[in-house]
């Protein structure tokens, strides 16, 4: 059975890249009708915060990336961790290490003058210490570390990069558990993947020189080696990396600037995987059409417009109760009242052709419920004596006209032809008066969500005889 799964540090939000990655993994899975799992790795003690935790989970739910195992997290498996390492020191393919940090530096800085690669020099190898005369200090705690073979090198095969070799000369001896008996990430994933039974490991561009340390442990222990997929880096619409201005924010903060979750799902699909010319497309087309091969090879670039554009196809099809449900609270926010006003679903069918965000068609629907009065600049610029006649009958005539746009927009027709008018001569005061501003949508609509009642209430101050 295909086994994935998502492993993020809970060290702050989850951010598009993550989130991209265990959709991919999401994806996998279901479509092979396999296992997604979901693994906390909570190891780095200084920087993990269970408020990150909470923000991925709620991260993975909106988007609707629902998992089958876990959450499971590190911090809760230490003793299998240890249980794993001593299972390599009896195997003499770990040791421990004493050396402080200090010395590390200074060996560190000693080979960058010779010009040569930093890494450790393998000191404390039982073998090279024993001939060196170093003796355990007291007092000190060791880290563990992993007996990197010497000759050779460690090839895989990457199901998006093809073939990857490393020398392994190229290696140095890991840390595979600290002083204080907490793994290191790239000892911890290996014990989490094998007892995990997970098949394919699917993760970010930047693991790609983590590989050959794993596959080194893996073998070690006698166990079969994961598939791995390295799917590309996202970089913002520049080429650079991503970073907050380019719209690499918490997944969390879409939904506060009023994208649809679906929205963001569909966009972060398309982020270094394709299917033919497809843009849009369901979660069951996506899931139906997702394979390895088509991720990309090359960066993937972060378009906030791309998203502003879908976002605004999905509202557009979208039911309108629940786009009324998702407005409503940003409408009472900023100030707006739902009560007494025109029903919000009736508001939002008016509105949501035109919104890229729930924002976006918020702030639009406030004209309906936050009563704004046209200034005199405004008043006196359309509401002009040559069109008050006209404006009176069609009051009058509203007052009897059954209230469907339809018939609104026929009454509106007949006084404009009857007082041989142009539609704006009409159309912009009846704006002014009903809705404060002269941006508004098609007037007949206008008057069918206010409702009759509305409607001559806000028009008989204005048009009242002296």
């Amino acid at each position: 059975m295909i086994r994935t799964r998502f492993a993020p540090s809970p060290t702050g939000y989850l951010h598009v890249g993550g989130a991209r990655t265990a959709l991919f993994s999401w994806a996998y899975a279901r479509k092979h009708g396999g296992k997604f799992v979901l693994r906390i790795e909570d190891t780095d003690l200084e920087r993990s915060t269970e408020a990150s935790v909470n923000a991925i989970i709620d991260g993975m739910k909106w988007l609707g990336l629902d998992w089958d195992e876990g959450p499971f997290r590190q911090m809760q498996r230490l003793e299998r961790y240890r249980e794993v390492a001593e299972q390599l020191l009896g195997a003499d393919k770990a040791y421990w290490c004493y050396a402080s940090k200090d010395e590390l530096e200074q060996m560190r800085e000693q080979q960058r003058a010779r010009g040569a690669k930093p890494r450790y020099d393998g000191r404390w190898r039982p073998d090279q210490a024993k001939a060196a005369g170093l003796r355990p200090p007291a007092g000190v705690k060791p880290v563990l570390r992993f007996r990197n073979p010497d000759e050779g090198a460690v090839t895989f095969i990457d199901l998006v990069k093809g073939p990857i070799t490393v020398a392994n000369a190229e290696l140095d001896d890991l840390v595979i558990l600290r002083a204080d008996g907490v793994p290191t990430y790239n000892f911890g994933v290996v014990v989490d993947d094998l007892d995990m039974a997970i098949t394919h490991v699917i993760r970010g561009d930047d693991h790609v020189n983590n590989t050959p340390r794993q596959v080194n442990i893996f073998q070690a222990l006698g166990a079969p080696l994961p598939q791995f997929a390295h799917a590309p880096m996202i970089l913002g619409a520049d080429g650079e990396r991503l970073s907050k201005r380019h719209g690499a924010v918490s997944v969390m903060q879409y939904p506060e600037d009023g994208y649809l979750p679906e929205a963001l799902f569909n966009y972060l699909a398309r982020l270094g995987w394709s299917h033919g010319d497809a843009e849009k497309f369901t979660r069951e087309q996506f899931v139906e059409w997702f394979d390895l091969a088509h991720v990309s090879k090359s960066t993937a670039q972060f378009d906030m417009a791309k998203l502003a554009w879908l976002n605004h196809e999905y509202i557009k099809e979208a039911d309108p109760g629940r786009l009324a449900e998702l407005a409503a609270p940003r409408i009472e926010r900023d100030g707006g009242s739902l009560a007494g006003g025109p029903a919000l679903v009736e508001v939002v069918k008016l509105l949501k052709d035109r919104a890229t965000t729930l924002e976006h068609m918020a702030e639009a629907a406030m004209m309906f419920y936050r009563r704004i009065e046209p200034g005199k600049e405004l008043l006196a610029e359309h509401l002009t004596p040559a069109v008050t006649p006209a404006l009176r009958e069609l009051a009058a005539s509203l007052e009897r006209v059954e209230w469907q746009r339809p018939k609104l927009n026929e009454a509106v027709k007949a006084v404009v032809a009857k007082f041989s008018l142009k539609m704006p001569r009409i159309a912009m005061p009846l704006r002014v008066m009903l809705l404060g501003q002269t941006q508004t949508p098609s007037i007949d609509a206008v008057m069918d969500v206010l409702g009759r009642d509305a409607v001559l209430a806000r028009l008989q101050p204005y048009l009242v005889e002296s």
